[in-house]
């Protein structure tokens, strides 16, 4: 969901649509956001460190839509890196039912996500931590200096604002969602880990993005009106990230779903039909891509779907979107390559319909900047 302060300003008619741009941006943007970390190391690390050497300290990523997502991508991955389990938990949800996600008992870091930083419930949700939990500790991860959240100060309080090309102007967050991943990823799993591995990671995003234009261009101009995003573990996020992307920038004229390779089959395999676009994301962990794979060849053989794609970084997968140079690579580093077909496939279905990527809910219904939230106490 979008979360931005202000609308964006927008290009003339015969630029570059924003959007498009900051897909575009992430190799450098992903760089620049390790490059601020690692100037910033002491002061980060000696903020989390002694956090994270408290055993009984309980960790919940959170932010609203896309930047809710980047705490369900990560939240397994940090949980077996931590050594400790790592919860995402919606901002959305904290808000609506702070009973249902609070202890007051257990010490906990907030870690918001906010590409503005002032969404009702990003503020709300770190207010209702504050009440509702004794040792209450807040990592705030923004691209927004002057939002809300990025002028919190206080002894529990430690602000990382991301560079200033992160705030994307587009309606649909694309650059902010990697930035503040990898961010996350960096201060939590360290920083020092990230900055061999970083660079992989940037390369392997530009490969993408300058090649995996002429396919998704192709099936933009397929029409399907049914598309499903299929991945595992650190995948399943994504997969919800796709499908909201997708949502987002065809102003709701596809009808998009997600789920695990697993999962699938237990219902929401309905959703397949002529009509549909099947996308799975493949694990490269021994164990969970077989299932992946098993998914693939369940979905080709049935030939029901009008198109399957596999994305992949393991080179004998002979995948339609393959991820070159990352075969060794964990699954927490593949999420950078693997989301941007799915931006640009978002980007090239809005362009398709006759949209506005920037602005492709015309009707003023959804916004870039969230309105219409009434934050209650609870109790009333």
């Amino acid at each position: 969901m979008p979360d931005a302060l202000l609308a964006p300003e927008t290009p003339d008619d015969d630029a570059e649509p924003f959007t498009r741009r900051e897909i575009a941006q992430q190799p450098e943007t992903l760089r620049a956001t390790q490059a601020l970390l690692r100037a910033n190391k002491a002061a980060i690390e000696a903020f989390v460190a002694p956090l994270l050497a408290r055993p009984d300290l309980r960790v919940v990523l959170t932010g609203a839509g896309t930047s809710a997502f980047i705490g369900e991508c990560l939240a397994p991955w940090l949980s077996r890196e931590l050594g400790r389990t790592v919860e995402a938990i919606a901002t959305t949800d904290i808000v609506s039912g702070p009973t249902l996600h609070l202890r007051r008992d257990a010490p906990t870091l907030l870690v918001s996500f906010g590409r503005s930083g002032s969404s009702p419930e990003s503020i709300a949700a770190a207010d209702l931590v504050d009440a509702h939990v004794d040792e209450a500790f807040h990592l705030i991860v923004t691209c927004n200096a002057e939002g809300a959240l990025g002028q919190r100060q206080g002894d529990n309080i430690h602000v990382v604002v991301l560079p200033e090309a992160t705030h994307d102007r587009g309606f649909a967050m694309t650059s902010s969602f990697s930035a503040m991943m990898l961010a996350a990823l960096s201060i939590l799993s360290g920083i020092d880990r990230l900055d061999g591995r970083v660079e992989a990671i940037a390369a392997a995003v530009q490969a993408m993005v300058a090649h995996a234009e002429p396919l998704v261009a192709d099936l933009a101009g397929r029409g399907f009106r049914r598309v499903v995003y299929l991945g595992s573990g650190v995948f399943k996020g994504l997969a919800r990230e796709a499908a909201l992307k997708l949502m987002e920038l065809s102003d709701g004229a596809v009808v998009t779903a997600f789920d695990t390779a697993l999962g699938f089959r237990h219902g929401p395999k309905t959703i397949i039909n002529a009509e549909t676009l099947a996308v799975v994301f493949v694990s490269n962990d021994p164990l969970t891509r077989l299932y992946d794979l098993d998914i693939v060849q369940e979905l080709r053989s049935d030939g029901h779907s009008g198109a399957v794609v596999m994305v992949s970084a393991q080179p004998g997968d002979d995948a339609e979107v393959a991820i070159a140079g990352m075969a060794g690579a964990g699954d927490a580093d593949l999420l950078f390559p693997f989301i941007v077909p799915a931006q640009l496939f978002g980007l090239h279905v809005s362009l398709a319909l006759g949209l506005t990527p920037d602005r492709p809910n015309a009707s003023g219904t959804v916004n870039r900047v969230v309105q219409g939230v009434r934050i209650h106490a609870p109790g009333t």
